[in-house]
């Protein structure tokens, strides 16, 4: 067995070494964005995807509000969402069957007034820009309405770069120094699967937010499967405590929230409880 080195050498040998190289900063992008800052604080290499929009990436201005504007209305969401889902011309009064075709005749000329779609042949309609899924919209406006309404430094499709756990961040926010996220589903529950409901848990459980938000772009019930799938994946025994309508915290906060009356609505309803519940006691 060598002999034990004494500190005389231990502090020659450490001296002698050459320096470290230097720490990485901070992901790109992060800087300037505490959203990012905060995931990159936590080991993580977080930057942000390219969004799956279908109207210009920079799109900014006017025209940026007036689009939000309008998909703050239900109504206009559905009928986008079913815009996009037909990756092609479209006739507006079949896009879908939760609007007239008076009003799905409306959306669509909301569509091209905002420069977003234009007529073609034969009484069809057609987005002037591709998108995956009406996902990438929903992820762009709820980042921009949590920004305006809340003040929030925000960012949305994220990759958080964190090992082993799949699936961008939808949104991400700081709010009064804590970090929360938002997952968003743009489809009905009824396409909400236990190992989506799994994945989100698995985020949650990596990345360790302050507050953590669950968010069905829909009109339908949570407690009917949403809030069932929820209570299983996270082991909760105990119901959920309701703050209004269907908005909910299913564990500590953990929320689900729906679109009635109006999404981004709930989802500062459920963050305002959240930093009411982290503030400082009261003396």
């Amino acid at each position: 067995m060598a002999p034990r080195r004494g500190a005389r050498e231990l502090e020659l040998e450490a001296a002698a070494r050459p320096a470290a190289p230097a720490a990485p900063a901070a992901a790109a992008g992060a800087a300037g964005n505490e959203a990012l800052a905060m995931l990159a604080r936590r080991g993580l290499r977080p930057r942000v995807a390219r969004p799956d929009v279908p109207f210009p990436r920079e799109l900014d201005g006017a025209l940026a509000d007036a689009l939000a504007a309008r998909l703050g209305h239900y109504g206009f969401r559905l009928f986008l969402r079913g815009a996009i889902a037909g990756q092609g011309p479209f006739r507006p009064a079949e896009v879908t069957r939760y609007l007239t075709p008076a009003q799905a005749e409306r959306a669509a000329e909301e569509l091209v007034d905002l420069g977003l779609a234009a007529r073609v042949d034969g009484g069809l309609v057609r987005l002037r820009w591709r998108a995956r899924s009406f996902g990438g919209t929903l992820e762009w406006w709820v980042a921009r309405e949590l920004r305006r309404r809340l003040a929030a430094d925000v960012a949305a499709c994220v990759r958080s770069g964190a090992p082993g756990v799949g699936g961008d961040l939808d949104v991400v926010a700081a709010v009064e120094g804590k970090l929360v996220y938002v997952e968003l589903k743009s489809s009905p529950p009824k396409h909400l699967m236990p190992a989506e409901v799994a994945a989100f848990l698995r985020r949650v459980r990596s990345l360790r937010p302050h507050l953590s938000l669950f968010a069905v772009d829909t009109a339908l019930r949570l407690p009917d499967k949403v809030l069932p799938m929820l209570l299983e994946a996270a082991g909760r025994s105990g119901p959920p405590r309701r703050l209004q309508r269907d908005c909910w915290e299913v564990a500590p906060r953990l929320y689900a929230v729906n679109a009635r009356p109006d999404l981004v609505a709930n989802l500062c309803l459920a963050i305002a409880d959240g930093l009411h519940q982290l503030a400082p006691e009261p003396p």
